[in-house]
């Protein structure tokens, strides 16, 4: 089972390439599902066929969806308000709304994990595509479920039990077995959603069956922000296996604005495949029309994926081969008389770089906006930072064992 998702800046045609990427898996023989994320709805327009908030067969073979973030979570409100509904019963406060629910933060990104791994477990499929719209929503895509079992891990402490979630006021004073038997369903749903999304989180980064591409067209300052994104993927864990490189002019002609434009093109395409290796770079012409329908869409991605199989993994920038979209799990080496910490960091300048130790186990890594809390090896979380440093696109934290630490435990 193959998960590949698509991304890129927003009008550099993403949903063209996911939806041409998933009709040629189909007609190649895959059980193909095509999904959406991205709230600007283009994927029906691109298929050039009605979707719905279900799966819809438009050719054998080849299935699609518009994600419904709102149905989906009214569906799971009737299950939700039975927990919510004995606490506000206990508590005297006033019922929450599911629109009001709607509106918090990570909630619609909740919802399509939720409902990507239900597609991804239902054994339905071969490959699932997913269009996630642009960048920024991909990203919030792929970091929340670290971020959220984070949170869920400290709210919900090791015993179980949800240490300052219900603290006794004064409606609760003498109903303790009230108080227990609200917040016991309570901890056992953050519990759950807290395997869920480690679960998502060890699908979507393990390269075997997950894969990002990025689109671009080759234009100076959306290759600017794809490298950007590759980035911020390393970061996070995420490798991807190929860039595609769409609307490129490829054939001078006669007149001298397209042939300024196939230079442009030619000059930055260069530039692309000698930063990004050993990410292939796959190139899509522009076309003389729009690329709607099935039968557009197929000729589109053959000839994208010349002599290639449209879902496989295409490439090995991924978590541990060292090129740029290199990152995973940190890398932990001894040197010398202590130890050294790596992580793949392409196209990053060392003025972009910010570490802090949070207590003895965790250290958060911050690119730009970016940051990461990464929990210490047990060898590390009795070690001082010595230094770090930017070397051949990884950073490199240098750590020395602390004797009162290790006397301590």
């Amino acid at each position: 089972m193959r998960c590949v998702l698509f991304s890129g800046k927003g009008g550099v045609g993403t949903t063209t390439v996911a939806a041409a990427t998933a009709t040629l898996a189909a007609q190649r023989g895959s059980r193909t599902l095509v999904l959406s994320a991205d709230p600007a709805r283009g994927l029906a327009a691109v298929l050039d066929h009605p979707l719905a908030d279900v799966p819809v067969e438009i050719e054998s073979g080849l299935f699609a969806q518009q994600v419904d973030v709102q149905r989906a979570f009214e569906e799971q409100w009737q299950v939700l308000r039975g927990y919510f509904g004995r606490l506000w019963e206990v508590t005297g406060t006033e019922p929450i709304d599911v629109g009001e629910l709607m509106v918090l933060p990570g909630a619609a990104e909740v919802l399509t994990l939720l409902h990507l791994l239900d597609q991804i477990r239902s054994g339905d499929y071969e490959v699932v595509v997913v269009d996630t719209g642009p960048v920024a929503q991909l990203l919030r895509l792929l970091t929340l479920p670290e971020t959220l079992s984070w949170y869920l891990r400290r709210m919900v402490p090791a015993d179980r039990r949800v240490a300052r979630l219900l603290r006794p006021g004064p409606r609760l004073l003498g109903r303790g077995d009230v108080a227990g038997a609200v917040t016991e369903p309570l901890t056992e749903a953050a519990v759950r959603l807290r395997e869920i999304m480690n679960e998502v989180r060890e699908v979507l980064s393990d390269p075997s069956r997950s894969s990002v591409r990025l689109v671009l067209t080759p234009e100076s300052v959306v290759v600017g922000q794809t490298r950007a994104a590759l980035t911020a993927l390393a970061l996070h864990g995420f490798g991807v296996d190929a860039v595609v490189a769409n609307r490129v002019h490829t054939q001078a002609g006669a007149d001298a604005w397209r042939a300024g434009w196939v230079a442009v093109h030619r000059e930055q395409l260069l530039d692309v495949e000698m930063s990004f290796a050993p990410i292939p770079v796959l190139r899509a012409a522009y076309r003389a029309g729009e690329p709607i329908g099935l039968e557009e869409l197929a000729a589109f991605a053959a000839a994208a994926y010349p002599g290639l199989d449209p879902v496989a993994v295409l490439g090995t920038g991924g978590p541990t081969d060292g090129g740029p979209a290199a990152s995973g799990p940190l890398r932990v080496e001894r040197a010398g008389d202590g130890f050294a910490l790596s992580l793949g960091l392409p196209f990053v300048d060392r003025s972009e770089i910010n570490l802090a130790r949070i207590g003895d186990d965790e250290l958060m890594v911050s690119v730009g906006s970016q940051r990461r809390l990464f929990t210490l090896p047990s060898a590390l979380r009795r070690c001082d930072v010595r230094g770090a440093a930017l070397r051949d696109d990884r950073l490199i934290v240098s750590f020395v064992p602390n004797p009162d630490l290790w006397v301590r435990v």
